[in-house]
């Protein structure tokens, strides 16, 4: 009926142009879930933790091992890569389905830590339409390769319209543009695991700090605005010490690592590490003086501030010279030329009889 439509040259390259751009799909689709840092978009929500990770890897692989079948398979084989992949995009369908309704926030994951947008109705057309496509692919006689290498003017419309099609039905297109236009904050950039302590290991922080440590793995790990921190046991002149990297999210590479050395009795930090420089110091470093010149220069400042001190006008009363003799006190008592103490009272007076 189509054919009575459109001419079949049309219904053809229609047919044919499937086969390069869904292996295209399917071979970007699996090299993203494979060297994805996320672990927790899309179907993986649905599983434990320690199984998310796995189940990635292997739906990666089964999309790559799809995407060539497109390729380069023809006969029964190239009839069941294609057959797989419409089960594939269909199942795809009913999967986020079910991640839609037990988290309305997850993404897709079909491209990895790309497709972070919340599963829409344009996600589930998309996996639907592409499952579509692929049944139609059945009974084509080139494989994808050869429609690739070989392509016609009418492949080409056909492309740019499917293309188009793509781009409204994918929401990953725009958040890359919105993410290469407005660079992204660090404290919202995602990081492995695995990432982190091998830009840590790669520095030359640890290489410092390797002998002190007693286990190559990490006790504690933890993120905390744009560095992500990890605790090792380690030992230091015969004392348990936390030693403790932090690592920056991004940043250049040489200086993206801390280290401190914390004692694990006292909690005082010993011993901090920052990046290593490559700059070259400015002039010598200045020599320090010997222990006796030291010594000297220091009596003979102590010995200028006290002469200063007993020389300064503010140590005596006004008119009074520094070598006056002290006068007592009003009321304190004197002692007359004879001998007798003079009170209070009895300074103004003569004493009675000779």
């Amino acid at each position: 009926m189509l054919e009575s439509i459109v001419a079949p040259e049309t219904v053809d390259a229609v047919r044919q142009v499937q086969l390069p751009l869904l292996a295209a799909l399917l071979l970007l689709g699996a090299a993203a879930k494979i060297l994805s840092r996320s672990e927790g978009s899309g179907p993986a929500v649905l599983l434990p933790p320690h199984l998310r990770r796995p189940v990635a890897f292997g739906t990666g692989a089964l999309e790559l091992v799809l995407g060539v079948g497109l390729l380069v398979l023809t006969g029964p084989w190239g009839t069941a890569a294609r057959l797989g992949t419409a089960a594939l995009f269909a199942g795809s369908v009913v999967v986020l389905v079910l991640v839609r309704r037990r988290d309305p926030e997850a993404g897709c994951g079909c491209f990895g830590g790309l497709s972070r947008t919340p599963i829409g109705r344009r996600t589930l057309a998309r996996a639907g339409l592409l499952s579509a496509a692929a049944l139609a692919t059945l009974g084509v006689a080139p494989t994808g390769w050869q429609v690739a290498s070989g392509p016609t003017a009418a492949h080409g419309w056909v492309l740019g319209v499917e293309l188009l099609l793509l781009a409204l039905l994918s929401p990953e297109l725009r958040d890359t543009a919105a993410r290469a236009l407005a660079a992204e904050a660090c404290e919202l950039r995602e990081i492995s695991p695995r990432r982190t302590r091998a830009r840590l290991r790669s520095s030359d922080v640890w290489r410092t700090n390797r002998p002190v440590l007693l286990a190559d793995e990490p006790e504690d790990e933890w993120r905390h605005g744009c560095w992500c921190f990890l605790r090792y046991d380690g030992m230091r002149h015969g004392r348990r010490v936390d030693v403790v990297f932090a690592v920056r999210v991004g940043g250049h590479r040489r200086t993206s690592v801390r280290a401190v050395l914390v004692d694990r009795e006292s909690g005082a930090v010993s011993a901090s590490f920052g990046a290593v420089t490559t700059r070259e110091l400015v002039g010598p470093p200045r020599r320090l003086r010997s222990p006796v010149e030291a010594a000297r220069i220091d009596a003979e400042r102590a010995a200028r501030t006290l002469r200063a001190a007993r020389e300064h006008p503010a140590g005596h009363a006004p008119g009074e010279r520094p070598d006056a003799a002290p006068v007592p006190a009003q009321g304190a008592g004197e002692h007359d030329a004879r001998g007798g103490d003079v009170r209070d009272g009895d300074a103004g007076r003569q004493p009675a009889g000779g």
